[in-house]
């Protein structure tokens, strides 16, 4: 049986793409590991942000939709995205810095049974820093050396991700018995799952709560990508998703990695992505994230395709 080595990415509505590339390069410094458009609609950007090359596990994903109105927060969402920096002195330097940026954020605090701090980006959406002192993470994580942040504070990749659902227990059996995560801890309405045992980058910190469920909008969080190494085991968990009665989109093709996709029972959307093979297959590491990068059935569309994107930078 194959088993779920962590996050792979997660993916967001942006309204203002331009706004969105400042924020994650010169505040979060991030690197935009690959400028392209949404494959299914290539009229909107698609940018990644992550660590060197955009490694399976540190990759921030955003659509910019231009017309996206405002979320209406609720039930049956992801609700927060945990970002994991070296230290309890990473978050001090983080707050230091979201003070003078003028960054929306609180205080340092304790979440996931971790220190941390919580902050929002320009658009809402939620997020929190998480000190990972000095625990291992993913060998194939590889810091960007031109990050503008300090170097012993940079943010490492994905941590603790949040789901706000009606249905505590069924999203409960979704992650255990059918995605093989394990309960680490249970209250009446929160619980915390993990693919990796002690491990936050392969961890779902799920909170039960009823109510209007969450109308998207910008600073909403698309759906999570879950890894998987290479597609003879994603079609393994492809027929795992059927058998258990789930509608699976099959296998898609996303050029830098091959993914399917299926709604678990309250709703949320979860991806699953191969490892591979990467943003560098049609880029340098030194040139990714440069030049609008599109998948070979797209480029005979390249002039109208520029001629529809608002330069970014």
């Amino acid at each position: 049986m194959y088993t779920i080595p962590g996050h792979h990415h997660i993916s967001m509505i942006t309204k203002n793409a331009k706004i969105n590339n400042q924020f994650y390069q010169e505040v979060l410094g991030l690197r935009r590991v690959k400028k392209t458009v949404n494959q299914d609609d290539p009229s909107m950007y698609h940018l990644f942000y992550g660590d060197l090359t955009g490694s399976a596990g540190t990759e921030l994903s955003f659509f910019e939709m231009t017309n996206a109105g405002r979320t209406v927060r609720g039930t049956n969402a992801i609700t927060q995205i945990g970002l994991l920096v070296p230290s309890l002195e990473s978050l001090a330097y983080w707050k230091k810095r979201f003070e003078l940026l003028k960054v929306e954020h609180g205080e340092i605090t304790k979440y996931a049974g971790r220190d941390a701090l919580h902050f929002e980006d320009t658009e809402g959406l939620r997020m929190v820093l998480l000190n990972n002192n000095g625990e291992e993470v993913p060998e194939k994580w590889a810091a960007w050396e031109e990050s503008i942040a300090l170097q012993n504070h940079r943010i490492l990749g994905m941590g603790t991700v949040e789901i706000t659902v009606r249905s505590l227990d069924r999203l409960a059996a979704t992650l255990t018995s059918m995605l093989g995560y394990s309960e680490v801890s249970r209250t009446d309405n929160e619980a915390v799952y993990q693919s990796v045992a002690g491990r936050s980058y392969g961890e779902i910190l799920v909170k039960q709560a009823d109510g209007a469920i969450e109308k998207p909008g910008r600073g909403s969080i698309h759906h999570l990508a879950i890894r998987v190494k290479n597609e003879e085991e994603l079609r393994y968990w492809d027929e795992v998703v059927k058998k258990r009665g789930f509608h699976s989109s099959g296998i898609v093709d996303r050029y830098y990695f091959q993914s399917l996709y299926f709604r678990e029972s309250n709703g949320i959307l979860f991806e699953i992505a191969t490892d591979g093979p990467g943003f560098t297959k049609d880029s340098s590491v030194a040139e990714l994230g440069k030049a609008l990068d599109l998948p070979p059935f797209l480029e005979a569309r390249r002039a109208d395709i520029e001629a529809k994107l608002v330069p970014l930078n």
